[in-house]
């Protein structure tokens, strides 16, 4: 016989006159418009929101119609809304002088939100080799922890019973390889100082992620051997500079040794030092600016050079 009393469930005042509708309705996704002091970037955002001219055209066309595709965003306990999707309409919408953004909230957990906010930035046009390693990170974590499985990467399976690996059916979702999702992965081990040349096209991706075997200290000394010798490591020179660390033998000497040498392209090339040019430009002038100063007045030494003969 069953005892009395047991597993007796208390209702709150507001679940005994909430209506079967209402709670329904309260489960459904719905575009709600959300003061923007109310939302937070996503935790550890990988992808940089910057003040270009793309953000101007933005800023621009959300002045004049608004937003008209909606954020995504998910409820936190204290109140406030995670963006998953749209850090950068969000940025735009304050520039233009907008007080609330529309917004599609939806409750998600933290892989399934993680593995959408990356999906729907890898669909920008532009993105910097940073923001795509940290990405490939965040999404292939995400992935291993939906279906529980084990932090090896050798024994983590996706959850469709297709046998297949997480980084395998995240490479055939990307149109990638699995390999090159893990070169992607191994930039997150530069120092960020190392990673912005990556970035700004100083280093080849190649190079860098030969170059992200080396300890911390050891991408210092590089930077510095890099610094002196005013010149990017090649793909043999960022191996041998691998190896050296593997054997314990980096040293800045080593590694400047390294960097000084004539690579194959180099042997018909001309080079200048930055301090050998600055002189004769000002403080402002990029070494583009510099570079293309130089052919312009190159240029029209030729040419006044051809008007001579010509006499």
């Amino acid at each position: 016989m069953p005892k009395r009393g047991g597993n007796i469930s208390l209702t709150s005042y507001d679940d005994i006159f909430e209506t079967d509708e209402s709670r329904a309705e309260s489960k459904l996704e719905r575009v709600q418009s959300i003061p923007l002091s109310a939302l937070v970037p996503f935790k550890e955002h990988p992808f940089k929101v910057v003040d270009d001219e793309a953000m101007l055209r933005t800023t621009e066309s959300i002045a004049q119609y608004g937003v008209l595709t909606p954020l995504i965003a998910r409820p936190l306990e204290d109140g406030s809304y995670e963006i998953i999707s749209g850090h950068r309409r969000a940025h735009a919408a304050e520039l233009a002088g907008l007080t609330e953004v529309p917004v599609l909230v939806r409750r998600m957990d933290d892989d399934a939100a993680t593995v959408l906010m990356v999906d729907s930035n890898l669909q920008r046009e532009n993105i910097l080799p940073s923001e795509r390693a940290y990405a490939y990170k965040m999404k292939l974590e995400a992935m291993k922890h939906q279906a529980g499985r084990p932090a090896q990467e050798n024994y983590s399976q996706v959850g469709n019973n297709s046998g297949k690996l997480s980084s395998e059916e995240m490479a055939e979702e990307l149109g990638t390889s699995k390999n090159q999702i893990f070169r992607f992965i191994r930039l997150t081990n530069l120092i960020p100082e190392v990673l912005d040349m990556v970035d700004q096209k100083q280093i080849s991706f190649n190079p860098a992620v030969e170059l992200s075997y080396l300890k911390a200290e050891e991408q210092e000394m590089f930077i510095q051997a890099m610094d002196e010798v005013q010149a990017a490591p090649s793909l043999s020179q960022a191996q041998r500079l691998k190896k050296l660390s593997q054997e314990g033998g980096f040293t800045l000497d080593a590694a400047r040794e390294i960097m000084n040498e004539v690579k194959k392209g180099d042997l018909e090339r001309v080079t200048f030092r930055n301090e050998q040019l600055r002189k004769y430009f000002p403080r402002s002038y990029t070494t583009q600016q510099m570079q293309n100063t130089i052919l312009k007045l190159l240029d029209q030494w030729q040419k006044k050079k051809g008007r001579d003969q010509e006499r």
